[in-house]
């Protein structure tokens, strides 16, 4: 694929709707989609690899990297902190390769404001916003798990309610309804993404 036409994929959702299952799917499906590799200052796991599964990064460095204005996105959860490389998404945008991610919603708008001083991001970028029609179904789908207490169903839907009230600052807004029609309707929006004029590449004549 022509660099001009890789797409930077922000997709996010409240808790329960569905984007990490979409985001896995279009990973199966689609094979120039690519993760970003996310960097964090937690020390790896058994098996983890530093550049493949994470950046690895003493809290020294990650917080140098920070000052220096070289992260899209960061945040810190509970006592460690997580952000995503500018390099990281440039040097596999030039490459040809789509770059998928699954963010919350402070974390596309951190990664919208980025791509408002960023040309290559700019262009690049294409947001998404999925969940179920309406708070109901998403408890509906909460409640289905029977993995969380009452408590903390509470506290996701009320999260989830902040979440769903910005769906306006996305490109597209997608309602969640089943594994298969989600996979279809954004694989559409991406496929529709691509045809832009501002990413085509002129025709022979």
């Amino acid at each position: 694929m022509n660099a001009a036409n890789s797409l930077l994929i922000v997709i996010s959702a409240p808790s329960g709707g569905g984007k990490t299952t979409l985001c896995n799917q279009l990973i199966a499906t689609q094979p120039n989609i690519t993760r970003a590799v996310t960097s964090t200052t937690r020390p790896p796991r058994p098996g983890e690899a530093h550049g493949q599964d994470y950046y690895f990064f003493a809290p020294e460095e990650f917080q140098r990297r920070v000052a220096a204005g070289e992260f899209a996105e960061h945040a810190t959860v509970f006592g460690r902190s997580y952000g995503v490389l500018k390099s990281e998404l440039l040097t596999k945008l030039r490459s040809g390769r789509d770059v998928l991610l699954n963010i919350d919603v402070q974390g596309a708008a951190s990664i919208q404001a980025q791509a408002a001083t960023e040309p290559e991001l700019k262009r690049a970028l294409v947001s998404i916003f999925l969940t179920p029609s309406s708070l109901a179904l998403l408890e509906t789908r909460l409640r289905k798990r029977n993995s969380d207490p009452e408590a903390e169903i509470q506290k996701r839907l009320a999260g989830a309610r902040r979440e769903i009230a910005c769906w306006d600052r996305f490109d597209y807004l997608v309602f969640s309804t089943s594994i298969e029609e989600d996979l279809r309707r954004t694989v559409a929006i991406l496929q529709a993404e691509r045809q832009r004029v501002s990413r085509a590449t002129a025709p022979e004549f």
